[in-house]
């Protein structure tokens, strides 16, 4: 695809961009196996293993977890109440959407005790080994702490649009918009009425600015994390699109992804026609 060379322009030493349809892998740029740090990228990887979780009767959505009257659902949706950082309780759970790590954190630490091991454990053998991630680790916060290459996000992807280890009605719901017209700020990008989510996957809907491109979907789903990586999923095209660098996220991040996904996307729809 030539479309994927405009990331060759972006100021980081290195970028591997994977873009994915229903065919696999239909353009790529960079080193594959390289492995980056995801930052909050983190949180789709997350938010699978706990789909698995859910699939196995493990956990459920209803479940009360974290803060008094939160359940698993507000925890993995960014609507229990905690802050950013810490588990300190700023609202009363499903009136606010607040962007939480520690929401993270402390429902990883649920499905853990859930499971009957660290969290890690069940991420590494419930998604990254039946997906075939062979370089792909949580080395730390659930929320922001794994590490993987372009061509295990690619499988992640690729499992995204075609699932295998949950129903594909699970994972419509999870990518589908849950506790509908909260307010939040989008972190990088500001206040967004509404800041739309589903269950760990981010919505774009109509949000403005944002990450993805101006053409993509509504239906759009995905995150990026503020080590410079993106993954996002458009199932209006089947297709999705990997970007890992080794730069964090920043101006030249708001300037360059929305172009660069918008080129993608024509591209990928160019093809089709």
């Amino acid at each position: 695809m030539r479309s994927v060379e405009a990331a060759a322009s972006w100021p980081v030493e290195n970028a591997a961009v994977a873009v994915v349809s229903s065919a696999g892998v239909v353009g790529s740029l960079g080193d594959q196996q390289r492995v980056f740090p995801l930052a909050s990228v983190t949180k789709l990887l997350t938010a699978y293993a706990v789909l698995v979780a859910v699939e196995e009767g493990a956990v459920e959505w209803d479940q009360p977890a974290g803060p008094p009257g939160a359940t698993v659902r507000h925890l993995i949706a960014h609507t229990a109440g905690y802050a950013f950082d810490k588990p300190e309780v700023q609202a009363a759970p499903g009136t606010r959407r607040i962007y939480s790590n520690a929401g993270f954190d402390l429902l990883a630490s649920f499905v853990s005790e859930a499971c009957e091991m660290p969290f890690a454990t069940y991420l590494h053998e419930a998604v990254f080994v039946p997906l075939g991630m062979k370089s792909s680790a949580l080395v730390g916060s659930a929320g922001a702490g794994a590490e993987s290459c372009a061509a295990d996000l690619a499988l992640f992807a690729a499992e995204l649009l075609s699932p295998s280890l949950v129903s594909a009605e699970l994972v419509g719901e999870a990518t589908s918009v849950v506790f509908p017209g909260l307010n939040g700020v989008l972190p990088g990008y500001g206040m967004q009425k509404p800041n739309d989510w589903g269950l760990g996957f981010e919505i774009r809907d109509g949000k403005s600015p944002h990450w993805t491109g101006l053409s993509s979907s509504p239906r759009t789903f995905g995150h990026f994390g503020q080590s410079g990586t993106f993954l996002w999923v458009d199932p209006d095209i089947s297709a999705a699109c990997v970007a890992l660098t080794d730069l964090r996220f920043g101006p030249w991040a708001v300037e360059a992804w929305t172009p660069f996904s918008d080129g993608v996307r024509a591209e990928l729809v160019s093809r089709r026609a």
